[in-house]
Order: structure tokens, then sequence, then C-alpha cells
């Protein structure tokens, strides 16, 4: 599977997982509002049997109240475990128990629960024992639309009914997770080619930035009298490298940058320092040290170069803090610049320049070691030790037109990971 197919999958999957979720818990709740209301509304449904004409007996005299009562009982003998009449006074006028459940009643009576009295329905599912129960109140209106009083009951749900009601909860929610699964696999291939087209435009756009920086690498090579085989090599190497030491992907792509740009900054020095025959003295040396600080200053202008910067401001540090332009001493030094510090030095002596020969392997890896400590990082020059031979032999016997290649394949794995 491709980086992009993996990406959106992936994004997907995580909408979709979110989506479900907050859908799910809505549609739950939305669900389980709607049975307590169809319960409320089954438990009620009885007190159409209470006429209008039963409405004023709750307020009247004792003697006159006793039809409520057997009202009352009337209801228990069905559904309702036990029932309340309230005047509008909120005084308990009527009430009934079914002796089959009055344990169930007794229960609900030590949980001291009780409504409070308005103009609105109020209910509340219990359980007891393996049973469900529905404990409402409802207030009784007159049909001047004042309170007559107010009905309290203890509803028996009968399992068959809630499970029915629950399994059209669990409908509801199966479908509508369908509805988003569906929805989110409709999405996959226009998302797919939207993201296609955003990653060619990127994808140019990084090509554009890689391809500035070989050619300002390439430019500067050739002016301070080198080839830009030498940027490709030491790249090469570094890259190798920071596998060994387990770099991460974008620290490898910042030490390719770095690779090619570290003495960008020698594009203002003067051709009379840089291309001297003969060793600098204090003040022109001086002068080819600020290249370090040219160079940072050229890439503040562009913010994807910047991912070179370590190398270019760092790459002439020393372990030992003897190094310029600021002294750092040891793992202060950026890693990337750490590595590049091995590797420079190690091409710089193995390559044939007009001015020299090649130093031969086996005496590059003694300067090397001799640096330890001291020029180079204990740690890292360990690891290039390891490393280095094969690499040498390898490079070394190539053509610079296949050093080359080899390099943009670790440009395309580093920097195109999906093409």
């Amino acid at each position: 599977m491709s980086g992009i197919h993996r990406i959106i999958l992936y994004r997907l999957l995580a909408a979709w997982v979110a989506v479900s979720v907050l859908t799910g818990v809505a549609v739950s709740w939305m669900g389980i509002r709607k049975m307590d209301s169809q319960l409320v509304a089954l438990a009620t449904a009885d007190l159409e049997r209470l006429s209008a004409a039963s409405l004023p007996l709750l307020n009247q005299t004792e003697l006159q109240r006793r039809a409520l009562n057997d009202l009352a009982t009337d209801f228990v003998r069905q559904h309702f475990i036990a029932v309340e009449f309230r005047d509008r006074n909120r005084n308990e006028v009527a009430a009934a128990v079914n002796p089959l459940h009055a344990d169930i009643e007794q229960e609900l009576r030590r949980q001291a629960y009780s409504f409070p009295l308005d103009d609105d329905r109020h209910y509340r599912n219990f359980s007891a024992g393996d049973q469900t129960v529905l404990r409402i109140l409802v207030p009784l209106k007159e049909p001047a639309g004042g309170i007559a009083g107010y009905f309290e009951g203890t509803f028996l749900i009968d399992q068959e009914t809630l499970d029915e009601l629950r399994q059209d909860v669990i409908t509801t929610l199966l479908v509508v997770v369908f509805a988003v699964t569906l929805t989110t696999i409709c999405l996959y291939p226009v998302i797919l080619s939207l993201n296609r087209d955003v990653i060619r435009y990127s994808n140019d756009l990084l090509k554009g930035n890689v391809e500035l920086m070989e050619v300002l690498g390439s430019a500067i090579a050739k002016r301070d009298s080198a080839t830009n085989v030498h940027n490709y090599r030491v790249a090469s190497y570094a890259v190798k490298l920071a596998e060994k030491l387990g770099l991460e992907h974008s620290e490898i792509r910042d030490l390719v940058a770095g690779a090619f740009l570290h003495d960008v900054g020698k594009i203002g020095i003067s051709d009379n320092i840089l291309l001297k025959p003969a060793p600098l003295d204090e003040q022109e040396f001086e002068i080819m040290r600020s290249h370090v600080t040219l160079g940072v200053d050229i890439l503040s202008k562009s913010e994807w170069l910047q991912k070179a910067r370590d190398v270019v401001e760092y790459h002439h540090e020393k372990f030992d803090g003897s190094g310029y332009l600021k002294g750092l001493v040891g793992e202060a030094i950026p890693v990337t610049a750490r590595i590049f510090a091995i590797v420079d030095v190690f091409d710089a002596l193995t390559s044939r320049r007009p001015y020299k020969e090649p130093v031969p392997f086996a005496e590059a890896m003694g300067i090397l070691q001799r640096g330890v400590g001291s020029h180079f990082d204990p740690r890292l020059t360990k690891a290039f030790a390891g490393i280095a031979e094969s690499l040498y032999l390898e490079i070394s016997n190539t053509p610079d037109d296949a050093v080359e290649w080899r390099l943009q394949e670790l440009i395309k794995r580093y920097f195109f990971p999906d093409r």
C-alpha cells in the first residue's frame, strides 16, 4: 500500500471511528429518551380512564373521595405496582399497592426518592432485581387548565416490551453506523483524487526546492575549484552514516540539504582569498571564517533552505570546543553537523584535487582517529569506521555520473517517499 493510500485510510478510519462514536452516543441518547417517552405514554395511557367527573373528587371530603380508592385499586390490578392520588395542595387522598409486588414498592420507598410537584410530568427508571419499573408523576389538569391534583404511580415494565423497545434503539444505531460507513467508503475515492492533486503540486514545489539546493551547491563547488561530485560523495557518506545511527527521516533530509549548501557563504568571499594558492594569513583567515555567517544569512532568505542551517552554521565546530564560530562543545553541536564534519574531512582526504593526490584509505582513517575527541565525536567516528571501507571502495570505484545517480536515489527515498 502506497503512502498516500495508507494516510487517507488511517485518517478516514479515525474520522469513521470519531463520527460513529459521536453519532452513536447521540442516537443512543435520543433512542433512550424516545424509549422512555414510549414507556411513559404506555404507563399513562390508563389515565385516560380518569374522567373529568372524577377530578373534583381530589379536593372533596373523604367520603366523596372513596371512589378514588376504588379507582386506585383498579389501576394496580394490571401493570401498576402502586398508585397514589394527591390533591392540588399535594396531600395524599387515595392510594393502593398491588400485594404481589409490595416488596418492590417497599424497596423504592426506602430509596426515599420524591418528584418535584409542579406542572410538568416527571419519570425515573429503577431496577428491582431482574425487573425494570418506571415511576411517574403526572399533574392532573382540569378542563379550564388549572391543576386538580397529581397522580403518582410505579409501573411494571414487562420484559417483552422492554426488549422490543431496546431492539428498536439498537436497530436505529446500526442503521446510522452503516450510513456513516457507507459515506466514508464513498468519500475515499473523492479524497484520494483531491490528495493526489495536492501531493502532485507539493512534490513539484519540493522538486524545485531540491533542484535549487543542488544548483546552488554546484555553483559554490565550482567557484571553490572543487567538483560538484564532492557534494554527491559527501552527501552519500553522510546519509549512510545517519542511517547507521538511526536518525529520523527529517534529520536525514536536513543533513542532505546541509551537505550541498555547507559552504554557500563562500559566494561572498573574494577570489584573492578563496582561491589563494598559499596559506592564508591571520586577517585573511578571519575573513574566510566569515563564510559561515554569510551562509546563515543567505539561508535566512528561504524558509525551505533553513533545513540546511545546522550544517552550514556548525560544520566548523570541533568536539572539544576549539572550532568556530561559537566554540560549541560535544553534543551541544547538532548531530547533523557532527556527522558532516567527519564525512567532509574523509572525502577531502581521499579525493583527488588539482593541487593534491588522494590520501590512501588507511591513512585517511588514521587521521580521523587522531582527531577523535578533539575534532570529531568519538561515538560517531566509531560508527563511521564500521562502514567506511565498504562505502569508500564502492564510491571510489564508481563513475561520477553513477555517484550522482546513487545520491538521486537517496533523495527520492527521503524527499519523495510516495513516488
